[in-house]
């Protein structure tokens, strides 16, 4: 969670001051950004032309991941929330924003075949989860990987999916995209399913840096969803991960799927393992500082 404004001209010369040999890599990202923003015709195509860039350079760091151990740490964090929350093998899953399948290959793994779905913006952050599929031997798996322009997920069918999960996308997009999907995304999701997304939470002034990172108020994005009549929850259990972002749930009303009930009793030996798993999580994320 941030506190402060990363917008505020103040803070940004206190952290030049504070930290001198991040200032050329900022004013080089600067400088794309200006460019890149002068040249596409909206948020989509902005951010996909950033993916375009970063994606060159580093397919992990494009999806925020520093180094690979860091990206299998942040994957596997975020599977372990979805299994210890009620995913199952049996549920279809749409993985908003599904990048190089950083958590998408576990997804792949554990879900039956067929079940796993990816969107993403970037054509070619896309040809890296395909090169992602290869090295990880997931192919007979038969997942599916979609290219898109929007959120309207007016490719898909209507009540397909149990599970939704988009880690880290609302922190890169505008309200006007937030509120797309959320107008949207009720007609592809199973009744008694549910819609995880995180985002960069601020307790202080709402604000974006270079037109790429957006901070929101929590309830911002839940009073936003109230609007569109869907019933979200603040996860405060993911808090205390080590993860600076937060999560939202948004739940479908209707019957419970079966397989999609929170942790059985049945279930407490692989709930047992998967809190021992974010333990691990928490330690090498704290050696990675």
């Amino acid at each position: 969670m941030h506190s402060h404004n990363r917008a505020n001209i103040v803070h940004q010369l206190k952290y030049a001051l504070s930290h001198p040999g991040r200032v050329p890599r900022h004013l080089s990202r600067l400088s794309r950004n200006t460019w890149l923003r002068l040249s596409t015709r909206d948020h989509v195509s902005y951010y996909r032309a950033i993916m375009r860039s970063d994606t060159a350079r580093s397919p992990h760091a494009a999806v925020g991941s520093r180094s690979y151990r860091r990206w299998t740490i942040l994957g596997k964090m975020q599977f372990d929330y979805l299994v210890r929350h009620g995913l199952k093998p049996e549920h279809r899953m749409l993985e908003i924003g599904c990048g190089n399948l950083r958590a998408g290959r576990l997804f792949i793994g554990y879900l039956d075949d067929g079940n796993y779905y990816g969107l993403d913006i970037s054509p070619d952050i896309l040809i890296a989860a395909q090169e992602t599929l290869v090295s990880y031997d997931l192919r007979e798996k038969l997942p599916h990987l979609m290219l898109v322009g929007d959120l309207r997920f007016a490719a898909l069918p209507g009540e397909m999916f149990d599970v939704v999960h988009a880690h880290s996308v609302f922190s890169h997009s505008p309200l006007p995209v937030i509120e797309e999907c959320f107008r949207n995304i009720g007609r592809v999701v199973k009744p008694g399913g549910w819609f995880d997304f995180t985002f960069d939470r601020t307790e202080g002034k709402e604000h974006q840096v270079l037109g790429e990172d957006f901070y929101y108020r929590a309830e911002t994005l839940l009073d936003l969803a109230s609007g569109y009549g869907l019933q979200a929850t603040l996860m405060e259990d993911w808090e205390r991960l080590p993860h600076r972002q937060s999560k939202i749930r948004i739940r479908f009303p209707g019957p419970e799927p079966s397989a999609g009930r929170v942790v059985r009793d049945q279930d407490r030996s692989e709930a047992d393992h998967r809190r021992e798993s974010d333990r691990e999580a928490g330690q090498a994320m704290s050696d990675l500082g």
